[in-house]
C-alpha cells in the first residue's frame, strides 16, 4: 500500500516507522509548508497535520479519489463540510480524535459508565486531560469526544467547559506537561466516595498503529464516512 503522510511531525514520523514495518510504502511526506503535491501517487492518505490546513488536505484527497483518515484536532467547524464532500464524491473518509485501540475501548467504557451513573444525582462528573507541551489545542479532541459521549448518555449534563464549573456542565481541566503522550481521566465524585476511569498512553506507538490499521481498512475498497468503531467493529 502506498501511503501519503499529510503532516510530518513526531506523529507522522512514528506512523512512517510502523507503516514500513507492516510492509507499506510511504510515497509522500507533506509538511505544513508544502502546498503543491500529487496526492494521486498514494493509495491512502493519513492526515496528522495542523488545524489550519487539515480541511484542505482532506478535501484534496476526497476530490482526487484518495481515501483519507484524519487524526488532526481543532478543525471540526469544517467537519460537516468534509462529510458532505465525501458523500458527493463517493469518497472514503475517517475522522477520529484518537486512533489508539485502547482509547477506542475506553470511549465505549466511558459511555457505559455514564449511562449507569445518569440516575445517581449525588455524583458530579469532572474530567482532566494531560498532554505534551507541543499540543496546540485545549482541551484535547479526545477529551471533547469523551465529554460529548457523557452528555449523550447522562441526563444531568448538556455541555462541557474548560476550567469552568456550572449547572449541567462538565468541567475539563487541561494540563500541558513535557513528554506526556496523553492521559485522560473521568471522575464521578460524591460526598461518600469517588469513581474514576483513566486511560494513560505510554508513548505514541498506540496512536500510530491504530492510524495505520485504519488506513489499511479504508483502503480496501470502502466508500463512505466511517469511525474507528467501524474499523474495530465495536460499539
Amino acid at each position: 500500500m502506498n501511503i501519503a503522510l499529510l503532516g510530518y511531525g513526531k506523529m507522522g514520523k512514528t506512523i512512517e516507522q510502523i507503516a514500513i514495518k507492516r510492509g507499506h510504502n510511504v510515497v509522500l511526506t507533506i509538511d505544513k509548508s508544502d502546498t503543491a503535491y500529487d496526492i494521486t501517487k498514494a493509495d491512502v492518505a493519513i492526515d496528522f497535520s495542523i488545524p489550519t490546513v487539515a480541511f484542505n488536505n482532506i478535501s484534496n484527497c476526497i476530490n482526487n479519489n484518495v481515501p483519507v483518515i484524519s487524526g488532526t484536532t481543532g478543525w471540526l467547524e469544517n467537519y460537516d463540510e468534509a462529510v458532505a464532500l465525501c458523500k458527493e464524491k463517493k469518497g472514503a473518509f475517517i475522522y477520529s480524535s484518537n486512533y489508539s485501540l485502547g482509547v477506542n475501548i475506553f470511549f465505549e467504557l466511558n459511555k457505559t459508565l455514564a449511562k449507569m451513573m445518569s440516575t445517581l444525582k449525588q455524583y458530579n462528573v469532572s474530567m482532566e486531560e494531560i498532554h505534551h507541551t507541543q499540543k496546540l489545542d485545549a482541551p484535547s479532541g479526545t477529551a471533547i469526544s469523551l465529554a460529548n459521549d457523557v452528555i449523550s448518555k447522562h441526563a444531568g449534563y448538556d455541555k462541557w467547559a474548560l476550567d469552568e464549573t456550572g449547572e449541567a456542565t462538565i468541567p475539563i481541566v487541561a494540563k500541558r506537561i513535557k513528554d506526556v503522550p496523553g492521559t485522560h481521566t473521568i471522575n464521578y465524585d460524591s460526598e461518600v466516595d469517588s469513581i474514576s476511569i483513566e486511560h494513560i498512553a505510554h508513548n505514541r506507538q498506540g496512536f500510530a498503529l491504530g492510524a495505520v490499521i485504519a488506513a489499511e481498512w479504508i483502503a480496501s475498497g470502502k466508500t463512505g464516512v466511517f469511525t474507528m468503531n467501524d474499523v474495530l467493529n465495536i460499539g
